[in-house]
């Protein structure tokens, strides 16, 4: 926000979880706390047992950003500086988010990103959605598509085999829309026809209330998470551990070489 006298104030975050927040410098896990980068071995911060969880305990959703301001009518712009060694990740990271409403009413979310050393960088938004219009309303009956014919399986600590296997035959399997159901779900979900442009890739729709929510993306890869299902989060990302996982898109970034990436959440109803 701006004073008035024009002057950046810096919006503060209260301690918590990272719902409705930017999620960083990497978002969801990386094993072990470490990677291996141009030979060289980082060892990161850990907050859940031996891995680290969005960016570790001193996360970008805990931090902060300072608002730039409006960029152009219905946007604005917040700004983040992460010093070289954050949470043990190299390099002095500047980052930028913006939000932007356009004229039907969709969020667009604009991330970019700046290095001076080669680094890791993952960012995504945990926002989270219920479609009904009445409070506390499960999503069990909100119905759902993703755009993806594989997932990458992950072991007892969340952490991807790095295996890519079909979601034919599997609970993750959305290609066509159906109830969420009562199913717990975390997992990452392999979106069809990445290219790095943006793309339709997710549907949900609320028969009650006539809700619908689409989501178009530049990722490779988006997280399904229901937790109690109270509401449902669908977090485009690269994909979990990529540093340690050579066959899954690199989320490597150099100097010199901007990190971009755009998510747009649309909604309308149909009652």
């Amino acid at each position: 926000m701006r004073d008035r006298l024009g002057r950046i104030e810096k919006v503060s975050v209260a301690e918590g979880g990272s719902a409705g927040r930017v999620v960083g410098r990497y978002a969801n896990r990386i094993a072990g706390g470490r990677f291996t980068l141009d030979g060289i071995v980082h060892r990161l911060a850990t907050n859940e047992g031996r891995n680290t969880l969005h960016g570790g305990p001193d996360g970008f959703a805990k931090r902060d950003w300072a608002a730039a301001g409006q960029t152009r009518p219905g946007s604005a712009e917040f700004t983040l500086h992460s010093p070289d060694g954050d949470q043990g990740f190299p390099g002095n990271l500047d980052c930028s988010v913006t939000y932007t409403f356009d004229d039907g009413g969709a969020l667009r979310i604009g991330y970019a990103a700046t290095s001076d050393a080669p680094t890791v960088v993952n960012l995504t938004n945990h926002v989270y959605f219920n479609l009904s219009a009445r409070p506390g309303t499960s999503i069990a009956a909100q119905e759902l598509t993703i755009a993806a014919s594989a997932y990458t399986p992950v072991d007892g600590d969340m952490i991807p085999t790095g295996a890519i296997v079909p979601v034919a035959g599997s609970p993750f399997d959305f290609r066509a829309l159906r109830y969420i159901g009562d199913t717990a779900y975390d997992c990452n979900l392999v979106l069809d026809g990445w290219d790095g442009t943006l793309r339709k890739v997710a549907e949900a729709r609320d028969a009650g209330s006539g809700r619908r929510l689409i989501v178009e993306t530049t990722e490779p890869g988006l997280q399904l998470y229901t937790g109690k299902h109270d509401a449902f989060a669908l977090e485009t990302q690269h994909f979990p551990d990529a540093p340690n996982h050579p066959n899954f898109p690199s989320t490597v970034l150099r100097p010199g070489a901007v990190f971009r990436s755009t998510t747009v959440f649309r909604f309308d109803a149909t009652a």
